[in-house]
């Protein structure tokens, strides 16, 4: 049996924060796993610039309300459904992603949460288990489940490491460079392409 992992920003919906960014002004906030490796980093980054800017959860909230799925990503997620189990692996938040997961279809979702005080500040984020992505595959693995993973920073990275087979999606250069042992595609047909190759089966296009 097989079960496919996909990372969500990035690969089904815009990066939230880099379109948060956007509307704040804020040109700090752009910065992703694509930029910055080390997430604790980078979360750290972000919980400092909503604090001095005085945003808080509403404010992304309001942000990502008005965001929709990337073009084709739907339809992708629909051939995906009839084809494998699939599972969305996401250092996003359920805090705020629930706009975006309505347009997708309701999608079993595995990502993180935000820790916010009485009046809506966010005061810090709570990892769901340390590197989350891997012990995913790892434990469907276990359940004998062959899997494959596909993702576009060096967060999804080790999950790629630890799936039977791992794809790049749409991921900058540098992520291309440094993982060159994955095959690295940037259309959802290409993308379907992988996955028919990776599978153990013989899947209809």
């Amino acid at each position: 049996m097989e079960i496919a992992c996909l990372d969500l920003e990035g690969v089904l919906v815009p990066e939230i924060w880099i379109e948060f960014a956007q509307i704040t002004g804020i040109e700090a906030l752009k910065a992703t796993t694509r930029d910055i490796a080390d997430y604790d980093v980078l979360m750290k980054q972000r919980l400092r610039l909503l604090d001095e800017h005085e945003l808080g959860l509403a404010a992304i909230q309001a942000a990502v309300a008005n965001l929709r799925p990337l073009d084709g990503a739907k339809d992708f997620l629909d051939w995906m459904h009839e084809r494998f189990q699939v599972v969305i692996l996401s250092d996003t938040f359920y805090e705020f992603s629930q706009p975006l997961m309505r347009q997708l279809g309701w999608p079993t979702l595995l990502c993180h949460r935000l820790v916010v005080d009485g009046n809506g500040r966010v005061t810090d984020y709570t990892l769901r288990q340390k590197d989350p992505k891997r012990q995913c595959v790892k434990a469907f693995r276990g359940l004998n489940f062959r899997v494959i993973a596909a993702g576009d920073s060096y967060n999804d990275t080790s999950m790629l490491e630890e799936a039977h087979a791992g794809i790049l999606f749409r991921a900058p250069d540098n992520v291309i460079a440094e993982f060159p042992q994955y095959p690295a595609v940037h259309g959802y047909d290409a993308l379907r392409q992988e996955f028919i190759k990776a599978s153990d089966r013989t899947l209809a296009p």
